[in-house]
């Protein structure tokens, strides 16, 4: 029973990844005001709840790893199973909110209700990165301390965090920003292109602990604090990018 301990974590996670799933398929539309006050912002209903289980699927990512070491039960099985997961939960979900932010984007142009779902299909190029990168970590032995590639989950947290940042934001120039559509092909080019590569990528494992090999994520929280209190929800992107090129700046 020791042993299945780290799959029922990997499960619940698989649980909130399809619970995000059914977020954002709901039908209909919520509104809110922007930052104005005059014009209703459209958003797919409940699609920020989204948000929300990917990053409960994401926590419970982490300890599957975790309680499997501290019990000494890693398996073949449970290694499988968490790259199965991990490709509905930040692979899929995050695919689903960037093609519903494209149709809400398409949906601001005339005429853009009937727009070709050929437009659309560029956003599960995400899930089939994301695919691609897992596969390859499976079979790799070099990437014990270290990532090649960023981490599906971290694509799939950033991708997350825009319904909250859409949401929850007073900036009118953020909500234009999240409407347009080419800016939604960006982030699938970037996130793709992250995961597909070979870029060495910080992990949450450690040889020796001290000051030098914490340097890093102790910037990157400073980063993500400051950057919380100051633009919200933002902060998501801002950790990101501060995680990506402290990376690269270490490898």
């Amino acid at each position: 029973m020791k042993k299945q301990i780290p799959n029922l974590f990997t499960l619940a996670n698989l649980f909130f990844g399809c619970m995000a799933i059914v977020s954002i398929m709901q039908s209909g539309l919520a509104v809110s005001f922007d930052a104005n006050g005059e014009n209703l912002v459209e958003i797919p209903e409940r699609i920020y709840m989204a948000s929300i289980f990917i990053t409960i699927a994401a926590v419970v990512d982490f300890f599957d790893g975790f309680v499997a070491r501290l019990l000494k039960v890693p398996s073949e099985l449970g290694k499988q199973l968490d790259s199965l997961a991990d490709v509905v939960s930040f692979g899929v979900a995050p695919g689903l909110i960037i093609y519903q932010f494209l149709r809400l984007s398409f949906s601001q142009q005339e005429g853009g209700l009937d727009i070709s779902t050929l437009f659309l299909l560029p956003a599960f190029i995400v899930p089939c990165a994301g695919a691609y990168r897992l596969a390859r970590f499976n079979i790799d032995t070099e990437q014990s301390y270290g990532f090649k590639g960023v981490p599906i989950p971290a694509i799939g947290i950033w991708i997350a965090s825009f319904p909250l940042v859409y949401w929850f934001s007073k900036d009118a120039w953020l909500i234009h920003l999240l409407r347009n559509y080419w800016f939604w092909y960006a982030v699938i080019i970037i996130a793709s292109y992250l995961m597909v590569s070979t870029l060495p990528m910080m992990a949450l494992k450690f040889k020796q602990f001290s000051v030098k090999a914490l340097l890093p994520f102790i910037i990157i929280a400073i980063v993500a604090l400051i950057s919380a209190f100051v633009f919200g929800w933002l902060a998501v992107t801002l950790s990101f990018i501060a995680y990506t090129i402290l990376s690269l700046y270490y490898k």
